[in-house]
């Protein structure tokens, strides 16, 4: 994530413990010093609720980090991108790239995914930005 540039304006996590602790290790290596909310309605949920959470952010959020569980985050990536992941793996990350100006426009708007990526892809090769953290 660091070598994409990837730079949240706001992190969304599940409430569980487990959730929470994968959210801060994330934040702390992205050096992300911005607002983290640990919410009961991305607990187990259903995707169209955690759709509704995005819908209901602020339009000068750009970039949203959401961290939950599966089936429901890979069901969400299938309902906001039109696009198929059989599933995200632990610690799995998908960006969508959206073309809107507030997150309500989520209601009719449908993005592109930009990146998938999950920790089995380093198995082999590990690039050397990521060996020196």
């Amino acid at each position: 994530m660091q070598l994409r540039g990837v730079q949240p304006d706001l992190i969304l996590s599940s409430c569980s413990l487990r959730t929470q602790e994968t959210a801060d290790g994330l934040g702390d290596k992205l050096e992300y010093e911005g607002s983290r909310l640990y919410l009961k309605e991305l607990y187990l949920t259903n995707p169209d609720t955690l759709k509704e959470t995005l819908i209901m952010q602020e339009k000068h959020l750009n970039n949203i980090l959401v961290v939950g569980h599966n089936p429901q985050l890979t069901d969400m990536v299938s309902i906001l991108s039109n696009e198929h992941i059989s599933k995200i793996p632990t610690l799995g990350v998908v960006a969508i790239r959206f073309d809107i100006k507030e997150w309500s426009e989520l209601k009719e708007t449908k993005g592109k995914i930009d990146f998938f990526i999950y920790p089995k892809q380093f198995k082999y090769y590990v690039p050397n930005a990521i060996q020196a953290t």
